[in-house]
């Protein structure tokens, strides 16, 4: 079976549910609508600038899981995949996903964001495999720390090739659909490297490499 991998922030969506979740709580005043965010978009543009300490986002951004309860964290995740990722699930990427399911292609969703956030939304993308940053949890609640390797750049070629030798699948044919620079690790790692709605230092080094270009806006 062939592998279509998928990147899920600005690639099958129209945005960033990471950093759309962490504006969800100031909006609502939950976490401080100026320091949080202030904090909140410096670290997303890091990201976009290919400079992120993930460990310092990870410490800052899940360090609000640990001091909240488990059923108040669910019951905002529903608001916030109502409010803001329902509005920007893209039609065409339904389509591809849609396209590749018809193919017999074996669907996997693989994301720096962590899994409390992009789980749901995996779900709603009928994905049924998701490779996220993970979550620690004790005791039914989860401590505000990350576990196991975080999903981002280098950590994602680890992680999947962990899960290949589980499944006893390999990239032979495989796809991976990614907008960011940050992925260029596991382009280089599959058979069909495919940039999406790339951001530009992506746009030149698929120009550079001859990897097609694919908008799902």
């Amino acid at each position: 079976m062939r592998l279509a991998l998928f990147d899920l922030d600005n690639t099958l969506l129209g945005g960033d549910s990471d950093h759309a979740w962490g504006d969800y709580l100031c909006q609502r005043g939950i976490l401080d609508p100026v320091a949080y965010k202030a904090r909140n978009d410096a670290f997303y543009q890091d990201y976009l600038n290919g400079t992120l300490n993930n460990a310092d986002y990870l410490n800052f951004s899940m360090e609000f899981f640990g001091r909240t309860d488990m059923a108040q964290l669910d019951e905002w995740h529903r608001d916030y995949m109502r409010d803001c990722i329902e509005p920007i699930i893209l039609p065409k990427a339904e389509a591809l996903l849609a396209q590749h399911r018809a193919a017999g292609d074996k669907l996997l969703i693989i994301t720096a964001t962590n899994r409390f956030v992009t789980a749901p939304i995996a779900k709603r993308l009928g994905v049924e495999t998701l490779l996220a940053t993970e979550c620690e949890m004790l005791d039914g609640r989860y401590t505000g720390r990350s576990t196991d390797i975080p999903c981002f750049r280098e950590g994602k070629v680890t992680r999947l090739q962990r899960w290949l030798e589980e499944n006893g699948m390999n990239l032979e044919g495989s796809y991976f659909y990614s907008d960011s620079m940050n992925d260029l690790p596991l382009l280089e790692q599959v058979t069909h490297p495919v940039a999406v709605d790339p951001d530009p230092n992506l746009q030149a080094e698929a120009a550079r490499r001859g990897w097609p270009v694919l908008s799902l806006r």
